[in-house]
């Protein structure tokens, strides 16, 4: 009976709508990710800043999962029936879409092919070639507030399954950094009843610290040890280091500002850790001092004048003056925003790319909205050649031009500590679209 052309017709009508509905949204998707790749490439926006998807066609079998678990936005689409990383710079490092795909097709990667990211050389439970020595947090490649928690905390799981924890008189770890990894392992130690110190050369906080104030820290949930679930979303960085500091405070972790750390050596079946105020024995360190800790200069006469800044703390101290900074990261970029809220700012941002291929979608529209109302001025593809008193000399594809700058921001990264992790015995190995392990 169910061979009857009237039942087929019949099925075959029920049917209809829905594969047209599926065959026009893939059709859709499709036009939308070509879409997305050609507006990425033709704005010279196609390389990955941190850590990003990578996709195995084979195993994809363009189901969609990732497209819609990414919180991020139109980061991955699909073109020709497979996932595409068609927003390359749009992606932070999340990994939901990992989590996400039913087929294993998406792995995290570093790096890419063009564009290579030195990291230490570390195992899967995030200890590096020195036995004892651990990485964590944006040294290690995870730059991302969550993902840094969640390392730090994992470390430190790590750390108490090694030999001789909680004997002798010399402390269980050392933590060195309290940015969000480094805060995360020292409550995590705390938690476990570890004898632990965290020193920090700095304050707490590490590099969001720094953020210019009132900036946004887009967070997802994530877990801190001793306190819980942290379900921020959008908040500012004042209020993000009042948590910080108001877990500090509650959990009694010992964490010492304004200490260096100089050297760790190996002392028998301990490290030995020098700093800037003493010595420090342990049976383990966990490293998560960042990547930005020594800031990257332009090699250009004048930089070394006092006018010359590497960090934006206020933005109301440079009222009515003109400001040039300089960099085209998200640091770079929100600096000149901030800077261009003060009254009478006039301000100037100089990228020696065409584009701002390594900020945040949202930072790059509201720069080319305040380039447009005049509140900044804007030159691509230029590179300081001098800084003087009150002016600054730029190269240009024109030729040179001096403009007005009574201070000097540089927003152009940072060093890696390579001869600190290389004295250690640490090795490193460059990233180019591999796995972080």
């Amino acid at each position: 009976m169910t061979s009857d052309p009237a039942y087929l017709l019949f099925y075959a009508a029920l049917l209809a709508p829905a594969l047209g509905w599926h065959l026009w949204s893939r059709r859709r998707a499709h036009a939308r990710g070509v879409a997305a790749l050609g507006e990425a490439a033709a704005a010279g926006l196609t390389e990955p800043a941190s850590l990003h998807p990578a996709i195995d066609p084979s195993r994809c079998l363009g189901c969609g999962a990732c497209t819609k678990a990414c919180p991020e936005g139109e980061v991955l689409g699909l073109v020709g029936g497979k996932a595409r990383l068609v927003n390359p710079t749009h992606c932070i490092g999340h990994g939901a879409c990992e989590s996400a795909c039913p087929f294993g097709a998406i792995r995290l990667v570093l790096g890419s092919e063009r564009r290579g990211v030195e990291i230490p050389r570390v195992g899967p439970d995030f200890q590096t070639d020195v036995p004892g020595v651990f990485v964590a947090g944006e040294l290690g490649g995870m730059g991302l507030i969550r993902n840094a928690v969640e390392q730090g905390r994992q470390c430190i799981d790590a750390v108490r399954r090694l030999p001789g924890m909680g004997r002798g008189d010399a402390l269980d770890v050392v933590i060195v950094g309290a940015g969000p990894a480094g805060l995360s392992a020292s409550l995590a130690a705390r938690q476990h009843g570890l004898r632990a110190l965290t020193v920090e050369q700095e304050t707490l906080g590490g590099i969001v610290a720094h953020y210019p104030r009132g900036k946004l820290v887009m967070t997802r949930p994530w877990e801190l040890p001793l306190h819980g679930r942290v379900t921020l979303r959008e908040t500012t960085k004042e209020a993000l280091l009042e948590l910080w500091q108001r877990v500090v405070r509650s959990s009694g972790v010992d964490v010492r500002y304004e200490e260096t750390l100089e050297s760790v050596t190996r002392s028998g079946d301990l490290l030995e850790l020098k700093t800037s105020r003493g010595v420090h024995r342990a049976r383990a360190v966990v490293l998560a001092i960042g990547r930005r800790g020594t800031p990257a200069k332009l090699g250009v006469p004048g930089e070394d004048a006092p006018h010359v800044v590497y960090r934006l703390v206020d933005p109301a101290q440079y009222r009515q003056r003109a400001v040039l900074v300089v960099g085209g990261g998200d640091s770079a970029l929100e600096a000149a925003l901030a800077l261009a809220g003060e009254p009478g700012t006039r301000v100037t941002l100089s990228y020696r790319g065409a584009s701002f291929s390594r900020a945040k979608r949202e930072n790059r529209a509201r720069i080319d909205a305040e380039v447009r109302s005049g509140r900044i001025a804007l030159c691509l593809e230029s590179r300081v050649l001098e800084i003087g008193r009150d002016s600054v000399r730029l190269g240009l594809a024109a030729g040179e031009r001096s403009i007005p700058a009574e201070a000097v921001l540089v927003c152009a990264g940072g060093v890696l500590p390579a001869a600190l992790l290389r004295a250690i015995g640490i090795g490193l190995e460059t990233k180019h679209g591999t796995p972080l392990r």
